[in-house]
């Protein structure tokens, strides 16, 4: 195998894919990028089994081949090359000798048949989808994933496709985020599907605020997503989501209106004293105001006070800042609306007026 390349058209493709190499592995070929080269594309692919991103760029190609190299040696080496320069890349034996100018690094690799052979999707459903829209739902939602939860259907986003809608949800047991795209996407049935932690966050990586379309295939299995000149394959999480919709309050007779920005900046400024363990903040709400105390086991304290129209006299309930500062973060309108019942039970957070996302978060005894 022998190629040539500019560096900026190899840099780019290599820094997207090894984002799913992981840099532990059990498997050795594993922390490899698989590199094809093939009449004039050459193609670089990365999986860690659950994830698989493949990516194409068009070259010179003197001599066809494949083969497995170190992902992050290349990335690295391919980065602090200087900018526009020439790279030559020849397979001789079981190295890999990279040149460019006057330099030359001389990896080592391993045989392409040792690297996992990527799984077919089932194909059930194909549909194209805004990029822009798709990104907005990640970005939107994936913050409230858990994180190495034992109830493993929780560390993952759900995709819910129901009544010409498409619903992205996460949820760690303490908040729930859920974001509606109402769109016509001409997926056939109600379905649901579990896209897991590092697919979610792979796929917020590749994608961009752009118009053009993506096509997105769900397999009984697998989801896979074709961008331009890459393809993204993820494995789903077998596993049920809890009934969401079950946990949106209803029927939530307080509303507390505030100015997004006035009421983020104070929870930032309160939460430098709050208790780092559990993040607690106390917000007492009564006449035209929102009043947020924070404590810490120093015997610190921060109190800030924001406007705030109410439709009620008073209430003082306790709640995690971070799960309310990701909360606002994800909101984009200039106000925001917060719904309860009462101090012990879980708050509502939407935009003003109501935009398509939902966030959930559960209160903390103070």
């Amino acid at each position: 195998m022998k190629f040539s390349i500019e560096r900026e058209a190899l840099l780019q493709p290599i820094s997207q894919v090894v984002g799913v190499v992981e840099r532990r592995q059990t498997l050795p070929v594993l922390a490899n990028f698989l590199i094809s080269a093939k009449g004039k594309r050459l193609s670089i692919t990365g999986t860690d089994m659950e994830v698989e991103l493949l990516t194409t760029v068009e070259t010179d190609i003197a001599a066809e081949g494949e083969t497995t190299v170190p992902a992050r040696k290349l990335v690295d080496i391919v980065r602090m090359l200087p900018e526009g320069v020439n790279i030559t890349a020849v397979l001789e034996g079981d190295k890999l000798t990279v040149s460019s100018g006057r330099g030359r690094y001389t990896l080592a690799t391993l045989p392409a048949t040792e690297f996992p052979a990527t799984d077919q999707v089932e194909t059930l459903e194909v549909f194209k989808i805004q990029e822009v829209n798709l990104k907005t739902l990640l970005d939107k939602t994936a913050f409230a994933m858990a994180n190495q939860d034992v109830r493993y259907y929780l560390n993952g986003l759900l995709f819910d496709f129901h009544d010409a809608t498409l619903s992205t949800v996460a949820t760690d047991g303490h908040r729930l985020a859920v974001c509606d795209l109402g769109a016509e996407l001409g997926v056939g049935e109600e379905r649901q599907l579990i896209v897991p932690r590092k697919g979610v966050l792979e796929l917020t990586r590749m994608l961009s605020e752009v118009d053009d379309l993506v096509e997105l295939a769900i397999g009984k299995n697998h989801v896979r997503l074709v961008k331009d000149s890459s393809i993204f394959t993820s494995k789903l999480i077998d596993g049920r989501f809890p009934e969401y919709r079950a946990v949106i309050p209803k029927g939530t007779d307080r509303h507390i209106k505030l100015d997004r920005q006035s009421f983020t900046q104070a929870l930032q400024r309160a939460a430098i004293l709050s208790n780092e363990k559990y993040r607690g903040v106390r917000l007492e709400a009564a006449g035209n105001s929102l009043k947020i105390i924070a404590h810490n086991p120093q015997h610190e304290e921060a109190i800030e006070e924001v406007e705030a129209v109410l439709n009620f006299d008073q209430i003082a309930i306790g709640f995690n800042v971070t799960y309310l500062l990701d909360a606002l973060t994800a909101i984009e309108a200039s106000s925001v609306v917060m719904e309860l019942k009462d101090a012990n039970s879980s708050c509502l957070i939407t935009a003003d007026p109501a935009g398509p996302d939902r966030h959930v978060v559960m209160p903390l005894k103070l």
